[in-house]
């Protein structure tokens, strides 16, 4: 391209040293234009020139000189032969092969303007008068096609001339105009399109040589070494350093192999015990005969349990309420005996013959005494005929029933046991029976153990089990001493099934069905037991706290249960116990405070009446201590110690005078405290609520060593030092100086 421009340049140069004034017009306009036929008769060149002549003359208001005129003639005719040229882009390659053609294009020899004008204007001649003839005479048999083509076309054109798309000719005054008119962008687009079409005119001599170079150019050039440029030091160290880092490389690259070497491997044992296993379960008719009877045999019993589900819930519903009832029965009797004995002495205290408000109701409440008493005489020779000594009135939580009543109770309940054994006695054993039952799913486990695991039984078997599970607890209650849960049917059946005892505990993990029995325990036993708390348990009974706790105990303690089933069912459990404890802490607890004077006689009836409510209210903190372990430890202290001893034991306490009988029932008191409390205690000082009791306990230590008991003495001592309120007896020791006691405080 640039030796092509190179080439106009010097062409240019040389025309402006030449005499004569040598230009090249660019056509006024760049648009497709349509050939169109011409007339037969069409003027001769003279006449064309005759007639723009005298348009030039027309128009002396234009200010054109001849000069300009003549221009205009030359951009008329190279309009013409531009059109010329595209249409017959033939003849001009025939004309351009010709030998005088070469021969005025050969470098060095440029036509003048004259002989350019002239050649022009013939050839124009020439091709408006369709006889133009080519210089190559060799070239005639492509001239006689070209007139055929342009005879064909010339009748084509015949027929679309009368077309509105074809353009008209235009007049060189329209031809001005439009040039005149042209916008500048126009005209550089037009300016560059010409000296393109001229370039490519002027360059076809040199385009080998062209091609060349750029050929040349466009091949990449070769990197050559440049010697002058050093390279870095190399030493030793590098080398090795670089050797070990890829030695390093190479070794992770082999171990990412090895690993992959021996995935692969277990990849194929895998398969090769899965193509083992499924060539010997093949039988794929054998394998779907035992799906589907399962699938029905589940259907059946499902179907059976929902059937039986209704009368399973009335049964136990009746069991609650007969129990229920006994239970309000008898703590309304004792509330109604407590309150009638105060009353009567209150009434025996004040000295009135007949109570005041409402008093006493005549022989109805002296009858409701006289058959409590009774009752009471009757515990007193059955403890006397067992040997029992260690025994205060009052400790008795007086639940006995009438002969009467007693027999009604038994006679209700025997009736709804026998319900109960009819409700599954029109089902077959295998859907009523849990060993058989289980021995189904056991079959499914040991054959297909994969789909065993991915049907969840071992977590539908809990709610499935549960409708069996509590038509066998119909009977239980875990207030009194009967069957324990280890030694039921449905709990040997369930062990068995998983097999609890002779798996190992690593192996028991990975088996889902040894949490079977935890989630039964959790959804059925522990909801069972948390009923009885809040309907039938008497925090007053002693033998029905020591029953209910250790069953707590086993259940918490020995047995696995699953934390994610079961924390729910012992809170619920914790906070009901705990509920009916305060409950019975606020109805249950009463002692009366009499004057020094009534109580000093143990056979009043005042003195008698209050012993039996500080016995009673001992009871309840003794069973209150027995939860610790269970419930949490602030709770047991909280109910225990600051709202039972501070609040009713110590009054009663520090209103008995120093002796043997207030030194028996602070005995009975730090007995029942739990030893674990005073296991961390190493400061000297005892619990923060037992810091009262401890004061109580001073002073009766003062009160006998100042009336010479030293035996006495020495007991309260050792009290204080079980509750490790050693401070207390160390000032004791010192100030009364009784060295010989020192042994019991370890110096």
């Amino acid at each position: 391209m640039w030796s092509a421009m190179c080439f106009v340049c010097m062409m240019k140069r040389k025309l402006n040293h030449t005499e004569e004034l040598f230009k090249i017009k660019k056509p006024s306009f760049n648009e497709v234009t349509f050939r169109i036929q011409k007339k037969d008769s069409v003027l001769p060149a003279q006449t064309e020139t005759e007639e723009s002549k005298k348009i030039c003359q027309l128009e002396p208001g234009t200010g054109k000189t001849k000069g300009t005129c003549e221009e205009e003639e030359e951009k008329e005719d190279e309009d013409y032969s531009s059109l010329s040229e595209d249409d017959n882009s033939s003849d001009s390659e025939n004309e351009s092969s010709s030998p005088q053609r070469r021969k005025d294009l050969s470098p060095g020899s440029i036509p003048s303007a004259a002989s350019i004008d002239a050649a022009r204007r013939k050839r124009h001649l020439a091709r408006t008068r369709a006889d133009y003839l080519p210089l190559d005479v060799s070239n005639s048999h492509q001239v006689s096609q070209r007139r055929e083509n342009s005879d064909l076309e010339s009748e084509d054109e015949s027929d679309m001339k009368n077309l509105d798309f074809v353009p008209k000719m235009r007049t060189l005054r329209q031809r001005m105009t439009e040039h005149m008119v042209g916008d500048e962008s126009s005209e550089d687009e037009a300016q560059m399109k010409w000296e393109e079409q001229q370039i490519k005119k002027a360059v076809k001599l040199s385009q080998e040589t062209y091609d060349d170079v750029s050929l040349h150019k466009s091949r990449p050039a070769k990197p050559k070494f440049d010697p002058s440029v050093s390279l870095p030091p190399v030493n030793l160290e590098i080398v090795k350093k670089r050797l070990t880092e890829r030695i390093t490389s190479l070794q992770d690259v082999h171990r990412a192999h090895q690993r992959e070497y021996e995935k692969y491997m277990e990849d194929i044992e895998s398969s090769k015990m899965t193509v083992q296993e499924l060539e010997k379960s093949s039988d794929a008719a054998l394998n779907y005969k035992f799906y589907r009877a399962m699938k029905t045999y589940v259907e059946n019993l499902i179907n059976c349990l929902n059937e039986k589900l209704k009368d399973i819930n009335d049964v136990e519903l009746a069991v609650h309420v007969l129990l229920q009832q006994r239970a309000m029965r008898v703590l309304e009797r004792r509330q109604d005996e407590l309150k009638n004995e105060s009353a009567y002495i209150q009434h025996l205290t004040s000295g009135n013959d007949r109570p005041t408000n409402g008093g006493l109701e005549g022989d109805e409440k002296t009858q409701l005494r006289e058959m409590c008493e009774h009752r009471r005489t009757r515990r007193r020779q059955a403890r006397e005929c067992s040997g029992e000594a260690d025994h205060h009135e009052g400790m008795s939580s007086d639940d006995e029933l009438t002969p009467t009543e007693a027999t009604e109770f038994q006679k209700s309940k025997d009736n709804v046991l026998e319900d109960s054994r009819k409700i599954f006695e029109d089902v077959h054993a295998d859907f009523c029976d849990i060993r058989k039952i289980l021995l189904k799913f056991q079959e499914w486990k040991e054959k297909f153990p994969d789909t065993y695991c991915d049907a969840y039984i071992s977590f539908c078997l809990p709610k499935l089990l549960n409708p069996l599970i509590r038509v066998q607890l119909i009977n239980w209650n875990p207030l009194e001493n009967c069957t324990e849960l280890e030694e039921m049917p449905w709990f040997r059946a369930i062990e068995e099934f998983s097999d609890a005892k002779n798996v190992s505990e690593s192996k028991r993990k990975d088996d889902p069905d040894q949490e079977v029995l935890p989630r039964v325990i959790g959804k059925t036993i522990l909801p069972k037991i948390t009923a009885f708390v809040e309907n039938m348990w008497d925090p007053l009974s002693t033998s029905q706290t020591k029953n209910l706790v250790q069953l707590c105990h086993n259940i918490f303690e020995k047995k696995a249960l699953s934390k994610s089933d079961c924390s729910r069912a012992k809170e619920d459990l914790v906070n009901m116990v705990v509920l009916r404890m305060k409950k019975s802490v606020e109805e249950d607890v009463f002692i009366p405070l009499y004057p020094k004077s009534a109580v000093e006689d143990k056979s009043l009836p005042c003195s008698k009446f209050q012993e039996r409510r500080f016995w009673s209210a001992f009871k309840l903190l003794s069973n209150v201590l027995l939860w610790d372990g269970i419930v949490q430890e602030d709770t047991v202290r909280d109910l225990g110690l600051s709202k039972l001893l501070n609040r009713y034991l110590l009054l009663n306490l520090l209103n008995t005078p120093p002796g043997l009988d207030n030194i028996e029932k602070c005995k009975k008191v730090v007995a029942s405290l739990p030893e674990r409390w005073f296991q961390d205690l190493k400061s000297g000082s005892t619990l923060p609520e037992l810091r009262n009791f401890c004061q109580h306990l001073l002073q009766c230590a003062r009160a006998l060593h100042k009336n010479n008991h030293g035996n006495e003495t020495k007991e309260v001592l050792l009290l204080l030092v079980k509750v490790k309120a050693l401070h207390v007896v160390e000032d004791f020791i010192e100030r009364h100086k009784l060295e010989h006691l020192k042994l019991m405080i370890g110096k």
